[in-house]
C-alpha cells in the first residue's frame, strides 16, 4: 500500500471508522464462530463450509488492514468555498446535449449514495479540477471525448 494521504469528509471518516469497529469486533466474533462450527463437521480437507469461512476471514482481515491504513493516512477536513472545482466540491455540469449532471469531486472512499462521484484520478475528475462556472472542460475516456460546461460549484455539505 502507498503512504499517500487520502482526503476524507468528516462523514466519510466516521463511516469508515464505524466499519472498522464493526469488523474488528462483531465481524471477527461471527467468523470465528462459523469456523468453529465448520471444524466440528469433521474432515477439513473436504469441508467446503470451512474453506468458505476461512476465505471470508481472509477477505475480512484484508479489509481491516486496508481501513486501518486509510484512516491512519487520511486528511479529514472541510472544504472552503473558493468558487473553483477542488476536492470536496460538488460541481454541476451541462453536456453537449443539454443534459445536466452533478458530480461530487472526491476520492472513492467518500462515495455518497445517490450522487455521481468524480475521483480526482479519473479522467472527468482530473478535467474538472480548477474549473470555475462558465468554463468548458473535456476529457478522453474509453467511450470517446466528452465535454461539459461548468454551471455551478459548491462545497459538499454532508
Amino acid at each position: 500500500m502507498s503512504d499517500q494521504t487520502t482526503w476524507l469528509t468528516p462523514a466519510a471518516y466516521e463511516s469508515l471508522h464505524q466499519e472498522l469497529e464493526e469488523l474488528t469486533t462483531t465481524g471477527r466474533r461471527e467468523i470465528s464462530a462459523r469456523i468453529a462450527e465448520a471444524r466440528a463437521h469433521g474432515d477439513l480437507r473436504e469441508n467446503g463450509e470451512y474453506d468458505a469461512a476461512k476465505n471470508e476471514q481472509g477477505l475480512m482481515e484484508a479489509r481491516i488492514r486496508q481501513l486501518k491504513h486509510l484512516l491512519d493516512n487520511a486528511e479529514v477536513r472541510e472544504v472552503e468555498n473558493s468558487g473553483r472545482v477542488e476536492i470536496g466540491t460538488v460541481v454541476t455540469v451541462i453536456d453537449d446535449d443539454g443534459d445536466e449532471y452533478e458530480f461530487f469531486v472526491a476520492p472513492a472512499e467518500n462515495k455518497v449514495a445517490g450522487m455521481l462521484l468524480a475521483s480526482p484520478q479519473s479522467p472527468v475528475g482530473d478535467a474538472l479540477l480548477g474549473a470555475v462556472p462558465g468554463d468548458e472542460v473535456s476529457y478522453d475516456a474509453p467511450g470517446g471525448t466528452f465535454s461539459y460546461r461548468v454551471k455551478a460549484v459548491r462545497v459538499y455539505e454532508g
